[in-house]
């Protein structure tokens, strides 16, 4: 009886740990999928340019939709900071990765570029453009890196890992893409399109990597 008492015992923070873990995934999810609304709202109700513009253009001081933009993009920072705070014990990359994501992705919302998002080499830019601008960039490389981390991680369990892999080996060349495009022709449809489909895939694993943590039921000894 009093090995039964000692190991329910060593069994309760376990338990609680793996609760809170499943809530964290849930929140992820639902910040994940409130932040990309809210930001597609911003962009697509905008006056910006449409494919050939930034995604960040809707953030401008003046914009009449840049509150609703920068709270979907700190909704967003609050899903990969819950992220890494929903994988288990066990993962040691990623969640660093995530939260350096995480905080530079609100610096990225918190630092509004001027009108156009101007990057070099192509355009002339300001102090807050270069910080939007690296943010912005070191945020995406941070879960792209992230998603690899996770992808070879074996306690980060076999549904992430899958969706990690699988989200990683399409982010990564749509990535040097946009970093070749960026150096070689500047803005223009190819930087706006592919941009897109960067975000769009970093929020569906965020979406969806918060529901397979919210789903996972660990085992005492998993």
């Amino acid at each position: 009886m009093a090995e039964s008492g000692r190991a329910g015992t060593a069994t309760a923070p376990a338990a609680r740990g793996d609760v809170a873990r499943r809530v964290a995934g849930s929140a992820a999810t639902g910040c994940a999928v409130a932040g990309a609304v809210a930001v597609t709202v911003a962009v697509v109700a905008g006056p910006g340019p449409g494919l050939t513009g930034y995604v960040s253009e809707a953030g401008i001081a003046g914009s009449a939709h840049a509150v609703t933009y920068r709270i979907g993009v700190l909704a967003l920072a609050g899903a990969l900071l819950l992220i890494a705070g929903a994988l288990p014990p066990g993962v040691r990359v990623a969640p660093a990765l995530l939260a350096t994501g995480a905080v530079l992705t609100a610096v990225s919302g918190a630092v509004t570029c001027s009108a156009g998002c101007p990057l070099p080499p192509f355009e002339r830019t300001t102090v807050a453009d270069l910080v939007h601008g690296g943010a912005s960039i070191a945020a995406t490389a941070a879960v792209v890196l992230a998603m690899v981390a996770l992808a070879v991680s074996g306690p980060a369990g076999a549904m992430v890992r899958r969706l990690a892999a699988g989200t990683a080996v399409l982010a990564l060349p749509l990535c040097a893409t946009i970093g070749l495009a960026m150096l070689v022709v500047g803005r223009g449809t190819l930087v706006g399109v592919v941009e897109r489909l960067v975000l769009g895939l970093a929020v569906l694993w965020g979406a969806a990597t918060g529901t397979a943590l919210a789903l996972t039921r660990r085992e005492r000894g998993l």
